[in-house]
């Protein structure tokens, strides 16, 4: 195996995503100390209690996030998740807006198209929820026309959050192509030759839910 980049945020108690939705709240179901009752001496065990919103920390958007009749989280095909031959574009100090010119040319079909913007630099800041970059409706066109496998990007929303009518969103999902947002080290990677894992846990009835996603170097 070659090496491993990790590309995701870890999940915190309280920590806040996306400004507006709650942080996760994590807290003991069985603490270690009162576990000690139910085991034999020195043997204790931790349980925790997790409450969150599933849009939280690096996570995936499946169809069902946007449409009542699609695939949730848990119908996600593992070929669209899990060892996928990836390609970073580099899309960081363009402006806000990521025009479909920085696609045009790449062989992306079946691959993890992740967008680089350099804004995970203001994760957990006040900066991270404000003027983030994101893809416009030409680029989001261009990406479903080209039958990626998913696309990601390292910033707050593949959408500009002022355009109510989401059409990355809208056009990706439709296309059956997931969203994963919030990643992070991007550029850590190259251009090409690695291979990138992103598996949330299958809820059923869950449009968006946490990964892990990392890459795999050649």
């Amino acid at each position: 195996m070659g090496r491993l980049v990790d590309l995701s945020h870890p999940v915190e108690h309280g920590m806040i995503t996306y400004p507006g939705l709650p942080g996760p709240v994590i807290s003991d179901f069985l603490g270690r100390e009162a576990s000690r009752g139910h085991y034999a001496g020195g043997t204790t065990f931790h349980i925790a209690r997790v409450r969150m919103v599933g849009n939280t920390g690096t996570y995936v958007d499946a169809p069902f996030h946007r449409y009542a009749d699609g695939p949730d989280v848990a119908a996600l095909p593992l070929d669209r998740l899990a060892d996928l031959e990836g390609v970073v574009v580099d899309a960081a100090g363009g402006g806000r807006g990521i025009e479909a010119d920085r696609f045009v040319g790449k062989d992306l079909a079946g691959r993890a198209v992740l967008v680089r913007t350099g804004w995970d630099a203001h994760w957990r800041t006040p900066r991270y929820g404000e003027g983030h970059p994101f893809l416009t409706r030409s680029a989001a066109e261009h990406l479903a026309d080209a039958r990626p496998a998913l696309v990601g990007i390292d910033s707050l929303n593949v959408d500009d959050t002022a355009d109510g009518v989401r059409p990355a969103h809208t056009l990706l999902l439709a296309a059956g192509i997931p969203v994963v947002e919030h990643l992070c080290h991007l550029a850590a990677l190259p251009e090409s030759g690695f291979r990138f894992h992103c598996v949330p846990a299958p809820f059923r009835g869950l449009g968006s839910f946490p990964v892990r996603a990392y890459a795999v170097l050649d």
